[in-house]
């Protein structure tokens, strides 16, 4: 969450920044932050000044009792009755501002950085450009052709669970196996992260840590008995893994990569673009995560972001890179790059990666801190995290570009140990 010291020093400042998501109801949450915070700072006052007014006298009450004057005790005693009554009404009332001030804090999202662009998806410029066109010729949708070689079945998928849970099968789970070993191998062996095989369900504390609660409710699988949410991404559970610690100034930085399924209700069921995997409630990823000094966390968005496109690039895919736009950027992210892979016969562009800086926003919702030198007073980290990468929309990419003429699908070289072939078909 916000800093509530940073809204009130600066309010106009954090009502600039927010603007850029475009959301002209964010202000006035910012107004709301500023009066309950000067209830607030009132109330604490009072209540500190009942409190040492009470400290103050109480012992009185005895030594009067001792030295025979019983009329001035029980006048103290009367005060402090009412003073108790007043008290208890003051610290009720501190109680449910306190509450709100948390609750409309929850509500505002991330201040974009600098560097982000109002405006909204269409709006998101593009900063690179990577790989060749694929040679031309008539080339299927994935679907025809994963369903063609047998390695994707998606009405049995829908027949077991719904749309947008597919099946792969044969050579597709040994492919879908592969891109995850390759990836996780990759960022472990190459790009320094630690491998993490986290939990796939996570409390209510987790998802708030990250800024999923309570915004996103509803787009999470809830299991309701016991209060658990099936993870959307790895992200959860990896920022948490520090919840309410402070690490050691030789601790940061710390990079964790893992390996889940995610779940999503939101994956589309009632949008477009929902054929094939192109938008899934179940889906394999990749994730990055990262904790990092302040000073070093926009060094380390590029790195990370860079982590990323050395997945496509060993893959061969041709991808660009986003700055995604204030209108179309996570709800907790200060600065997001997308990473789309070209999917040629569909002809579009699919995001396969969104690589992000949140600065101190969910330590702060997470209470994740550090010390900068031993002795040292403990200060929020930065978080960042990236997907490396999103596995079905890479497969996508990477069905449609490799397919030859005769209706094979090639295998990229750096996945032929893990597939144990070079073509499939």
């Amino acid at each position: 969450m916000l800093d509530v010291r940073r809204i009130r020093e600066e309010p106009d400042a954090v009502r600039e920044r927010l603007a850029v998501r475009g959301d002209p109801g964010l202000a006035a949450l910012v107004d709301r932050v500023l009066e309950l915070d000067g209830s607030r700072r009132s109330l604490v006052a009072q209540v500190d000044d009942k409190r040492a007014r009470r400290n103050e006298v109480s012992p009185r009450v005895a030594e009067l009792k001792r030295a025979g004057k019983s009329e001035e005790a029980d006048a103290i005693i009367r005060e402090m009755r009412e003073l108790g009554d007043g008290l208890s009404d003051l610290e009720g009332r501190l109680g449910e501002v306190e509450a709100e001030l948390e609750a409309t804090l929850l509500e505002i999202p991330n201040t974009p950085a600098a560097e982000v662009p109002p405006g909204g998806e269409s709006d998101s410029p593009i900063l690179r450009e990577w790989g060749e066109e694929p040679e031309p010729f008539e080339r299927r949708p994935h679907w025809e052709i994963g369903e063609a070689l047998g390695i994707l079945d998606l009405a049995r998928g829908a027949r077991i669970s719904g749309s947008g849970f597919p099946v792969y099968m044969g050579a597709g789970a040994r492919l879908e196996r592969a891109l995850i070993n390759f990836m996780v191998d990759l960022h472990t062996d190459a790009h320094g992260y630690t491998e993490v095989w986290p939990p796939l369900l996570v409390n209510r504390d987790a998802a708030r840590g990250t800024g999923h609660l309570p915004k996103f409710a509803d787009e999470m699988y809830h299991a309701g008995e016991d209060d658990l949410f099936l993870v959307p991404t790895a992200e959860l559970p990896l920022t948490n893994l520090h919840a309410g610690e402070i690490l050691g100034p030789e601790d940061v930085p710390i990079r964790y990569a893992a390996y889940t399924p995610c779940f999503r209700r939101e994956a589309g069921a009632h949008g477009k673009d929902t054929r094939g995997l192109l938008r899934l409630h179940q889906f394999d990823k990749v994730e990055m995560m990262r904790f990092e000094r302040p000073e070093s966390s926009a060094a380390a968005l590029e790195e990370l972001t860079g982590h990323a496109e050395a997945v496509l690039k060993a893959l061969g895919l041709r991808y660009r890179v986003l700055l995604l736009a204030g209108g179309d950027l996570g709800f907790s992210n200060a600065m997001t790059y997308d990473l789309e892979a070209w999917a040629p016969a569909v002809g579009r562009w699919l995001e396969v990666s969104s690589c992000s800086t949140y600065t101190d926003y969910q330590a702060r919702r997470a209470n994740v801190r550090y010390r900068p030198e031993a002795g040292g007073k403990p200060e929020y980290v930065h978080t960042l995290n990236g997907s490396g990468l999103g596995i079905a929309r890479t497969m996508v990419a990477l069905l449609e570009t490799y397919q030859q003429p005769d209706g094979s699908v090639r295998v990229p070289d750096v996945l032929v140990d893990y597939v144990g072939t070079d073509r499939i078909g």
